[in-house]
């Protein structure tokens, strides 16, 4: 069964910045776009970055672009977002999603069967 669990989350201040981890078991991340979205309170869910590891590419939201950065530890079979320079307005649960293959419409998340559990990334003052 495969799962994807995030970790990283947490509170910081405006300038700050936090990484978040994508591991998972069952899935060869290798082989996978890996996704990562976000809802805000009040918000729908939307499209932050993605890492297309079958083409060696990256594809960022413009509200992150600069500031966010998607990584990946093969040895570990996990996928990183380093988020730096946070703003207020990024304040929002974080979700991972994969899926096998290159996805060309990575940035819809119907693209995507598997799911994190969330993480709540708070950037207040």
């Amino acid at each position: 069964q495969v799962q994807l669990v995030e970790s990283g989350g947490g509170l910081v201040q405006p300038g700050g910045s936090l990484r978040l981890s994508c591991a998972t078991n069952g899935l060869a991340f290798d082989s996978t776009t890996v996704g990562w979205f976000r809802q805000g309170p009040g918000k729908e869910r939307e499209f932050v970055a993605a890492l297309m590891h079958a083409v060696q590419r990256t594809d960022y939201s413009d509200s992150v672009k600069g500031r966010f950065t998607v990584s990946r530890d093969l040895a570990k079979n996990t996928d990183y977002l380093q988020m730096n320079s946070l703003k207020p307005e990024d304040t929002a649960i974080y979700y991972c999603a994969a899926e096998w293959g290159y996805r060309f419409d990575h940035r819809s998340d119907q693209s995507y069967t598997y799911w994190g559990q969330g993480t709540q990334v708070t950037v207040s003052s």
